[in-house]
């Protein structure tokens, strides 16, 4: 009787853990996949922080991006369907021990603010992180060691269908998301936002100060400057970032900062009072932007003069870089600063196009899709792409879960009627 408790304790303990990974595992993988530079960039923040990004190629972040966002996601598969079970439970073992003493270095010693293991979706504390991975840790350590009592839903002859649709839909799904934008934004400039509202504060809140410094370069020597010391012309811009200076309440947008690059002048309240349309090239950096379709942004800047509206291509790069992009793509148009970072959260795309109007953001486009002459054949306000587009994050959850999800339990149908039903009749013969 004591051993027959204990089997069910061991056999309802391990299938619990084994669904507690597999949940976490399917939803980091996914919010991954759907956001690769996103996950990239929190790559390149670790690289960093441990001084190593000097040590791989400048590819080498985004490939690891998507690698790490199909590995996550196909051991939660494995994990979910119990098949593999000594691949999934050792992979899952080998990712905790990785994660656990990393997050663990990064709670103590805070190199990046936060760890990225939910993207956007989910922001943790870096202690936080490692509470979660101490407990999924244990998860592992339990799977591991009782992976022979994982119920399998699926039959050894049909598991490789799943494991390959698995590793396939997340395969295809992060590099659409890559060519396009991601399918579900979970930032602060998502369609709808209003950019002035998303700055505000609550009455009575005290604020966070930021400041905004700028590293211009003169005669060899760099030096740090603000707003209200910026220098003239004669300074060739290097960097331009946001500091934290007191501790506050953060509004969801802190630093959007639009300061003209010929002048000096901060535009941003008057760009974002504008009740006309307002196009916003982002390109984080200049030198490292797509100039593949440079000669349709041109058209769409030509459009914007004819028609009356602003027109203006947002970085973070130097003015030599600029000077580069001017001379090799023929832009005519107007270039403003602002922060690296805030570029890079606007829009995932370098370069990447938005449409603004009286500080909301109507649309986005990637370097990949963006509105061509058959698009723009009358003024924004006649067209269906100058109207706030409808961002159904539900509607785009149920497509994606019913991707994935229906095609699986067709493998199961098929597993359950025909091979398993076959496997029982071979059985009886013998």
């Amino acid at each position: 009787m004591k051993d027959s408790n204990r089997h069910i304790v061991e056999f309802v303990g391990v299938n619990i853990f084994r669904f507690l990974l597999a949940g976490v595992f399917i939803c980091s993988g996914f919010v991954k996949a759907i956001d690769p530079l996103g996950t990239q960039y929190k790559i390149q923040d670790y690289l960093e922080a441990f001084g190593m990004v000097g040590w791989f190629p400048a590819y080498m972040p985004l490939l690891l991006s998507i690698a790490q966002s199909a590995l996550e996601f196909f051991v939660g598969a494995l994990l979910l369907f119990g098949i593999r079970k000594r691949t999934s439970a050792t992979l899952s073992l080998l990712l905790m021990l990785f994660m656990t003493p990393l997050t663990l270095y990064l709670a103590i010693n805070n190199p990046v603010s936060d760890c990225g293991c939910f993207g956007d979706a989910w922001v943790l504390t870096n202690w936080e992180t490692f509470g979660k991975n101490v407990i999924l840790l244990f998860a592992a350590v339990i799977v591991f060691f009782y992976q022979s009592k994982i119920i399998r839903f699926i039959s050894n002859k049909t598991e490789w269908l799943v494991s390959l649709y698995s590793i396939l839909f997340i395969l295809i799904l992060s590099l659409f998301c890559l060519q396009r934008l991601p399918i579900l934004d979970f930032r602060p400039y998502k369609i709808g936002e209003n950019i002035s509202d998303g700055m505000n504060i609550p009455e009575g809140a005290k604020p966070s100060v930021f400041e905004t410094v700028f590293i211009l370069e003169k005669n060899g020597v760099q030096k740090k400057f603000t707003l209200d010391n910026y220098p003239d012309s004669t300074w060739k811009f290097i960097d331009a970032r946001s500091v934290l200076k007191e501790k506050g309440y953060e509004p969801t947008i802190h630093d959007f900062s639009m300061m003209d690059e010929d002048t000096g002048e901060d535009i941003t309240k008057r760009v974002l009072a504008d009740k006309n349309y307002t196009f916003l090239l982002v390109a984080h950096r200049i030198e490292e932007a797509d100039d593949s379709n440079i000669d349709l942004i041109n058209e769409i800047y030509d459009y914007s003069v004819e028609n009356g509206y602003s027109f203006y291509c947002l970085t973070s790069s130097e003015d030599s870089q600029i000077e580069l992009w001017r001379d090799k793509t023929g832009a005519e148009y107007p270039f403003c600063l602002m922060d690296d970072i805030t570029l890079k959260t606007m829009i995932r795309s370098n370069p990447g196009l938005m449409l603004i109007k009286n500080g909301t953001i109507l649309n986005k486009w990637s370097d990949n899709n963006l509105p061509d002459e058959y698009d723009l054949t009358d003024k924004l306000n006649k067209l269906d792409l100058g109207q706030q587009q409808i961002e159904d994050n539900m509607r785009t959850m149920e497509l994606v879960f019913l991707w994935f999800v229906l095609p699986l339990i067709f493998i199961l149908g098929v597993d359950v009627l025909f091979v398993k039903k076959y496997e029982r009749k071979q059985e009886k013969r013998n």
